[in-house]
């Protein structure tokens, strides 16, 4: 896959989404019946995956069949339900990524650390150009190779039953065309040999620093080990990037640690804005000295454990939620293997500090590093 068509599939992704909430090949309006029966839904993608999900009475679940049914055989699609789409979504652009204070900073960034993987450009587009010259026949002939029965994942979740449910996916999903399975086959970004950086001014309040890593991909057990060190650099009041540069050396008005849990290998980010007055070079050095203790002093049990537990109640406390379930068990399906849902927390539980001394050695590398020095304009 060339790049070009790499990041037109993002574009056209983000427009489906908008179509989707819209008319189907038999179904005027998707809201109204649905809204009729007591459900609501809503839908997101990522670079990765798009997601819809429909939330209802168990006794009106024929309804959500019928109307994902419909739109999966073919959306209403016209030129004007494009075009306002299209404007829709033009907007959301301008809204969050131009006129949005340091709303650029990732498209920058992606740009500065992928030379070849599509994960270059953000799911919404590169540009608005590439929204804007999204045409009708191109977005239905990615709907009609991309939104097929054999490319998708159904979990229902709720008060039914296996047998109620195989029959009903039969009965409205089974005369669809399945179509063709779509082979995943990325251009692989080759390991970064020599640190980027870039520097960019605007007009936003305050100087930020945006610093960032490769990572091993969501199917490497390497995953877990970087998640916990995600958890244990930022997430908190008590974890180790907020207390030394937020509350104690004052260098950062706030600072966060995060990672993107990709299919392919994805990116560890370290992003905060600075207090006023302080340089630039002050804050990253203070940043990089955080990053020399995780790489060459093991972490203590105490430590380990504390944000193990984390992990271990925000696993617990997303189980709740019929809906959360509903959307794990897709997307591990999605993965290759829906039974891991089960299996995640004895995988983080058998990270150890040799692990994440390791990985942090592995991860921190000068080299391996994209940095981006956003200045305002008001300094």
């Amino acid at each position: 896959m060339t790049l070009a068509p790499a990041m037109k599939i993002l574009t056209k992704r983000v427009l489906l989404i908008c179509l989707n909430t819209g008319g189907s090949l038999h179904v005027e309006s998707y809201d109204e019946p649905l809204q009729m029966a007591g459900g609501d839904n809503n839908a997101y993608t990522t670079q990765d995956l798009t997601t819809y999900h429909v939330q209802l009475p168990s006794e009106n679940i024929e309804t959500a069949f019928w109307l994902e049914s419909d739109r999966m055989l073919s959306l209403a699609f016209s030129e004007k339900s494009l075009d306002v789409q299209r404007k829709v979504v033009c907007e959301e652009f301008k809204e969050h990524y131009i006129n949005k204070p340091y709303g650029d900073a990732w498209h920058k960034i992606r740009e500065l650390a992928y030379e070849v993987h599509p994960y270059r450009w953000m799911t919404i587009g590169k540009e608005l150009s590439h929204i804007e010259n999204a045409k009708l026949e191109d977005v239905k002939d990615f709907f009609f190779r991309f939104y097929r029965p054999i490319n998708a994942v159904l979990v229902v979740a709720g008060n039914v039953t296996l047998e109620q449910v195989k029959t009903l996916a039969e009965k409205w999903f089974g005369d669809i065309p399945p179509g063709e399975k779509y082979q995943r086959n990325l251009p692989q970004e080759p390991a970064q040999k020599k640190a980027k950086k870039m520097e960019l001014k605007a007009d936003v309040p305050l100087d930020a620093l945006y610093k960032c890593w490769h990572i091993a991909s969501r199917f490497d057990n390497k995953y877990y080990i970087t998640d916990l060190i995600t958890d244990i650099l930022s997430g908190g009041g008590s974890t180790r990037l907020y207390q030394s540069l937020v509350k104690e050396k004052k260098l950062f008005s706030n600072i966060e640690c995060y990672h993107f849990g990709n299919f392919d290998n994805g990116l560890l980010s370290i992003e905060g804005k600075l207090v006023k007055g302080v340089k630039m070079t002050e804050a990253e050095r203070a940043v990089n000295d955080e990053l020399e203790k995780i790489k060459n002093e093991l972490i203590s049990e105490t430590e380990l454990t504390k944000v193990k537990n984390k992990t271990e109640s925000t696993i617990a406390f997303e189980d709740m939620a019929v809906m959360s379930r509903a959307i794990s068990l897709a997307f591990y399906e999605l993965l290759g293997d829906a039974e891991l849902m089960n299996r995640e927390l004895d995988k983080y539980n058998a990270v150890t500090a040799s692990d994440i001394l390791d990985e942090a050695r592995n991860i921190f590398r000068e080299e391996n590093s994209s940095t981006l020095y956003y200045y305002s304009n008001n300094n």
